[in-house]
């Protein structure tokens, strides 16, 4: 590892300022090897509320960020059909990339990013996912070096109120990469073939749209068969009615302590006029200050229940690290509290870049990952188990 004495820190540039963006920006300003060097954003209210709060440029085209000489990585949280062009200019510019998941709304465009990063030799990470929590990184230590003995499989629980937060209109599109299934199902499937280190072989799902007026999926139940033999189940609703929080202690998926709000997301929209308002509230809530990323993360984080089940113990992330059930009785393993996996992107990429160590969480696993999640959508709709070897579907709106 490099000196970060003596090695200059990475300069990011934040490409969107919305929930993702907003995020992100506070893991930078307290990374001890990369600082935040600006942001772009077509919204002048997100705009002026960055600028304003960390005294650095925000401009409204996302290429002159990426441009500029005091920039030497991008961090790319646009939506997503915008990741193609933002993902290649940067590499051309010769920046770094960090970009949000998914990584694009094709195989063949993740193909062509990819290349890209190759040529022009800088490298790529996709993130954030909850594959990045520490939690998971310490489980698939535990999995893959046999501390408890063979993995058998995972399960994976998570009920929230995802399709009635304040949405673009693509967003409820599932041919341009809306709905549960291109948004939520990859840190599912970022957790699961992290921690169990096996290409995926095959895929069985059953997907479902339960309200005409949020017209994208917004659950599924799916089941996974990895070639060494381990298997995962992933179920996710996002429908506003059960909140698996609940078995989380009311702790967040960001690891912050909240209240029970059963329904409250599905009458806010509802009570919204139009579109425009429900923009508004976007903006108001979601973006760059707004409150729903207020509040401080004290616990760890996690996406939802999951169970990973090896052969002399059972593995379950607890608020203050994890829990483990062997024949001993439960014990903790205990973890550093107060810190999401941001932290753990922005690590892969200082330590790929200063230290030319190789990221797990690159472009070729994230296009895995959409793989599996165009398998998905295929397995559901033929309602059959899809092989991944043989899938045949490279686009999100085939």
């Amino acid at each position: 590892m490099s000196d970060p004495k003596t090695v200059p820190p990475l300069r990011v540039g934040v490409i969107g300022l919305g929930i993702a963006g907003a995020a992100m920006v506070p893991a930078l300003c307290d990374h001890p090897r990369a600082v935040l060097a600006g942001a772009a954003d077509v919204n002048a209210e997100l705009r002026r509320r960055f600028t304003s709060d960390k005294g650095l440029p925000a401009v409204d085209n996302a290429l002159d960020l990426i441009g500029r000489d005091e920039v030497d990585a991008v961090y790319i949280a646009t939506p997503h059909q915008f990741h193609l062009e933002h993902a290649v200019e940067a590499a051309r510019r010769g920046k770094h990339i960090i970009v949000e998941k998914p990584m694009a709304l094709s195989l063949d465009d993740c193909d062509v990013m990819e290349q890209e990063a190759r040529r022009n030799n800088v490298v790529m990470i996709v993130g954030h996912t909850h594959g990045f929590d520490l939690p998971v990184l310490r489980m698939r230590q535990a999995t893959t070096s046999g501390e408890y003995g063979r993995l058998s499989m995972l399960s994976m629980w998570n009920y929230t109120n995802f399709l009635y937060r304040p949405r673009r209109e693509e967003e409820l599109d599932t041919s341009k990469g809306g709905g549960v299934l291109f948004n939520q199902l990859p840190h599912q499937v970022d957790v699961a073939r992290t921690i169990a280190d096996s290409p995926v072989r095959s895929v069985r799902a059953s997907t479902a749209i339960l309200d005409p007026r949020r017209p994208t999926e917004g659950s599924y139940t799916v089941f996974i068969d990895f070639e060494s033999g381990v298997t995962a189940s992933l179920v996710y609703s996002g429908y506003d009615h059960f909140d698996s929080d609940e078995l989380h202690q009311w702790i967040s998926s960001s690891g912050k302590p909240k209240k029970p709000q059963h329904g409250k997301a599905r009458k806010a929209w509802e009570g919204l006029a139009d579109a425009k308002d429900e923009l508004e509230l976007r903006q108001r809530e979601y973006g760059y200050g707004g409150a729903f990323l207020a509040g401080e993360s004290r616990y760890q984080p996690h996406f939802g229940l999951m169970v990973v089940s090896c052969q002399n113990a059972d593995l379950k992330i607890a608020p203050d690290g994890i829990a483990v059930y062997s024949d001993e009785g439960m014990t903790t393993l205990p973890l550093v509290g107060g810190q999401d996996g941001r932290t753990n992107v922005i690590d892969e990429l200082c330590a790929a870049v200063l230290d030319d160590v190789r990221p797990l969480h690159d472009g070729a696993f994230a296009r895995e990952t959409l793989r599996v999640c165009l398998a998905v959508h295929e397995s559901a709709r033929q309602r059959r188990e899809i092989s991944i070897a043989d899938l045949q579907r490279r686009h999100v709106s085939q």
